[in-house]
């Protein structure tokens, strides 16, 4: 089950329930896993800041983080934090439209959840085919 939550006011998902369709769609029939309990979070900087800097010792602002809550290999399950403020900055700076760079980046956290990575620059790579794979498949 995906649920979407925020906890920044003024903030409204558009279109959750296609948006859900979609990450499902990626999660069962593109990459054959069980779709277990995903949560997402939508935040602002500084709440996403003191998450990265006490529980990953990063002292960096990130759009996203997210905890792997899987006990199975077939099930994924996890909270994914994403900040608002991060995607809209982010999608000025590449300019591209806000809901674009929130799909891109809600999709990277259900493929971290299917098990990419990126930390090194090849991964990165990977994990970017893959987003743009996944992106096409937006309706």
């Amino acid at each position: 089950m995906i649920s979407f939550n925020t906890a920044i006011e003024g903030f409204k998902l558009k279109n959750p329930e296609k948006l859900k369709s979609w990450l499902q769609k990626i999660i069962q029939k593109e990459h054959q896993k069980i779709e277990g309990e995903i949560v997402y979070i939508f935040t602002d900087d500084t709440y996403l800041y003191s998450i990265n800097k006490q529980f990953l010792n990063h002292d960096t602002f990130t759009d996203i983080i997210t905890f792997d809550s899987s006990v199975d290999n077939d099930i994924i399950s996890g909270e994914i934090y994403v900040s608002i403020e991060r995607i809209k900055e982010n999608a000025q700076t590449l300019q591209m439209d806000f809901e674009s760079e929130l799909a891109r980046v809600m999709v990277h956290g259900i493929l971290h959840l299917i098990g990419f990575k990126d930390k090194t620059s090849e991964e990165k790579a990977i994990m970017r085919v893959q987003e743009d794979n996944c992106l096409n498949l937006l309706p």
